[in-house]
């Protein structure tokens, strides 16, 4: 997979942690870095949206974005149709977002979680897959048609 991966300067030091771990992970081809690349204050949609045209153009797939509480960079890159971020803060709502969802993005609250909560809700993402069925219709109803 060629992962994206975002951040603001509240997620940049766990954004650099997760790159470390993932780097190492035999199914991760590559990792694309959208920024922030410090923790010198900035604003998450400078990185969000790029992460987001990427998750659209499937340059990316999936991708990580993290900030302070998860809320702002989950609001811009769901801005983009073809994105569904989720914030997850436990391994069951990272399943549930992928299985249910079909979330392509997982959003990580910086603030709030550890890191090692961070890692295992990232690998829980990661493996778990969408279920299809019933979950279907209902995803293909979040886009609004063009």
């Amino acid at each position: 997979m060629i992962l994206g991966i975002c951040s603001d300067h509240a997620g940049f030091a766990l954004k650099e942690t997760l790159k470390e771990m993932l780097s190492k992970r035999p199914d991760v081809e590559k990792i694309i870095d959208f920024g922030t690349h410090s923790e010198e204050s900035c604003d998450y949609p400078d990185f969000a949206h790029p992460c987001g045209y990427a998750l659209e153009s499937g340059e990316v797939y999936p991708a990580i974005a993290i900030c302070g509480s998860g809320n702002g960079i989950a609001m811009t890159l769901n801005k983009h149709q073809g994105v569904r971020a989720a914030i997850c803060w436990n391994t069951e709502l990272a399943e549930l977002a992928r299985q249910h969802n079909n979330a392509n993005c997982l959003v990580l609250s910086a603030r709030f979680i550890s890191t090692e909560t961070a890692i295992e809700v990232t690998n829980a993402f990661l493996v778990a897959e969408f279920e299809g069925g019933r979950h279907e219709r209902r995803v293909e109803k979040i886009a609004l048609p063009r």
